[in-house]
């Protein structure tokens, strides 16, 4: 399971504030991956409380979210690895005033295969992030949030993927996600427990 614990005082919300070069809190603001023992995955009506295996993956790393990320696809299986497309939280370039001053981007992981603790690529800069009226403005703005994915088989091309994404939790929108020949030269992982 990809995750993020939420602990007292870690809130975007409760960060914005901080100096840009502040320390991060890598326990806390960060991708978390869990595991449950397969034994109990299939019995147990309690699965959540059967996971007994937790270890940081990822921590903010680039401005664009430097105040926190968190999960949002489900992790879909490439020939590059297990690809994720998560969400990143900075400040809005122009708070003052703004009824939500936080930005939401999206960015993409991929994890090994055999090993989902090891980060094989990570984007640099956000893959999507709010440009559209309908992502700036809404219930939240400077939203968009990834929560679906979908691998286009249908269409005969196994590396398209339809990337679903809330825009300003207000609408469902929907962007094109082509894998590349090659992975590109992604900045350097943060070293979690399974890489340092």
């Amino acid at each position: 399971m990809l995750h993020r614990p939420l602990f007292p005082g870690t809130r975007p919300e409760e960060t914005c504030c901080h100096p840009a070069t502040r320390k991060v809190d890598k326990d806390r603001e960060s991708i978390w991956i869990s595991y449950c023992p397969t034994a109990f995955a299939s019995r147990e009506p309690d699965r959540l409380s059967r996971f007994t295996s937790h270890h940081r993956l990822a921590t903010p790393i680039s401005p664009w979210e430097r105040l926190k990320i968190g999960a949002g696809t489900p992790p879909v299986l490439t020939r590059y690895g297990w690809l994720i497309v998560y969400h990143g939280v900075c400040e809005a370039p122009s708070t003052v005033g703004a009824k939500h001053p936080l930005c939401y981007s999206a960015g993409v992981m991929v994890l090994s295969e055999r090993h989902p603790r090891v980060i094989r690529y990570r984007s640099k800069e956000p893959v999507l992030t709010p440009v559209l009226p309908q992502e700036k403005d809404g219930t939240v703005a400077n939203v968009v949030f990834p929560t679906g994915i979908d691998r286009r088989d249908d269409l005969g091309t196994p590396d398209r993927f339809d990337v679903y994404y809330g825009m300003a939790d207000n609408r469902i929108g929907v962007a094109r996600l082509d894998l590349p020949d090659h992975l590109p030269p992604g900045i350097d992982a943060d070293p979690s427990e399974a890489q340092a």
